[in-house]
């Protein structure tokens, strides 16, 4: 697929989403304030294409004496962070929304490989092997359809390296559909201490 007809469907999308989503916007900033103290939104560093950085947008889910940076998996008891309206936003994924305006302002896809925190590591370095850090990260992907949260990070990384050789009008209308068969059925979402060994999609907020 040509990069510039990706970013011009990305615009196109991304805009529509922003007019048309903004009631439910308004509901669930609503809502967040009402179920807990804090900001609506919290940024997030993450890793873009060819590695750079940008702040990433989420809906809170959390509360704000969350530990910084630390992947929900990773946390103790991570339950106790998350907020009763966080734990709603988690299921549904409706806390990815802000994203929106991350894919319209250019630091994002609607498709590719989810953005890695800046601290992980391992998983930048594996994505390397497969080029997967030479294309813009992705609201949702390959990897997020074949396992999500449950995947190790050779097996993610590979994913991710399988979409940017593969990448094409007809892939991403298959990372499309099959990401809202995933979250209708929760499949792949890990938010426990007990899989150590995946890269969560629902990380801690920074303060």
């Amino acid at each position: 697929m040509n990069m510039k007809i990706k970013r011009l469907i990305d615009i196109i999308l991304s805009l529509i989403g922003l007019i048309v989503l903004s009631p439910i916007y308004l509901v669930l900033i609503i809502a967040i304030k009402i179920d807990s103290r804090g900001p609506v939104l919290f940024k997030q560093k993450r890793v873009g294409i060819n590695r750079t950085h940008f702040n990433i947008l989420k809906f809170r889910t959390m509360r704000i004496d969350t530990p910084k940076d630390t992947p929900t998996h990773l946390l103790e008891n991570p339950e106790q962070y998350i907020t009763k309206m966080g734990k709603f936003l988690r299921k549904t994924s409706l806390d990815e929304l802000p994203q929106i305006w991350n894919i319209f302002v250019g630091q994002m896809s609607i498709i590719g490989p989810r953005p890695a925190l800046w601290n992980q590591y391992d998983l930048i370095d594996e994505r390397d092997k497969f080029g997967a850090n030479d294309v813009p990260p992705g609201l949702t992907g390959w990897a997020q359809i074949n396992g999500r949260d449950e995947l190790p990070i050779e097996v993610k990384a590979k994913l991710d390296g399988e979409y940017v050789e593969k990448i094409s009008l007809g892939m991403d209308v298959k990372c499309f559909f099959g990401t809202i068969v995933s979250v209708v059925k929760s499949d792949g979402v890990v938010e426990g201490g007990t899989n150590k060994e995946v890269t969560s999609s629902k990380e801690s907020i920074s303060k």
